[in-house]
C-alpha cells in the first residue's frame, strides 16, 4: 500500500483549497447578510474573471472578494493587481445591459477571514484600473 506524505497529491491540495474557499465564501455571505446586505450572486463567473459575492444594501452594490488567510494583512495582500483586474472584468460583464444600476453606487469590497478573528469587511478595498 502506497503512503503519501502529510501534504498529499497536488490534486488533493487543490480540492482542499477549493473546499476551504467554498466554506470561506459561505461564512462571508452569512456575515454580510447579518450586516443587512442582500446577496445577489455568489461565485459569478464571466469571461476573464470571477466575483466571489455580489451584494446590495440600499443603493450600494458591492463586488466582494473573499480571502481566508492566516493574518488579515496576508489576506489583504492576496488581492493582487492581477486579481483586481479579473474581478473588475467580471464586474463589467455583470453590469452590462443592466439599466437598473443607474442610481447605484458600485464598489469593490473585501471580506477577510482569519483564524481566531472576526470576519473583517473592508469597503472600497480597491479601485480597479481603468481599461
Amino acid at each position: 500500500m502506497e503512503r503519501r506524505g502529510r501534504s498529499g497529491s497536488s490534486a488533493e491540495r487543490r480540492q482542499a483549497a477549493y473546499r476551504l474557499g467554498l466554506r470561506a465564501e459561505a461564512r462571508a455571505a452569512l456575515f454580510l447578510r447579518l450586516k443587512g446586505w442582500r446577496i445577489l450572486a455568489r461565485r459569478y463567473r464571466a469571461a476573464g474573471g470571477e466575483i466571489d459575492i455580489i451584494a446590495r444594501r440600499g443603493r450600494v452594490i458591492a463586488f466582494v472578494e473573499v480571502k481566508a488567510r492566516a493574518t488579515p494583512q496576508a489576506a489583504l495582500d492576496a488581492i493582487t493587481p492581477a486579481s483586481q483586474r479579473r474581478i473588475a472584468a467580471a464586474a463589467r460583464m455583470w453590469q452590462s445591459g443592466r439599466t437598473d444600476l443607474a442610481r447605484s453606487t458600485l464598489r469593490f469590497d473585501a471580506v477577510l477571514l482569519c483564524p481566531r478573528h472576526l470576519p473583517r469587511h473592508i469597503a472600497n478595498a480597491f479601485i480597479p484600473e481603468e481599461r
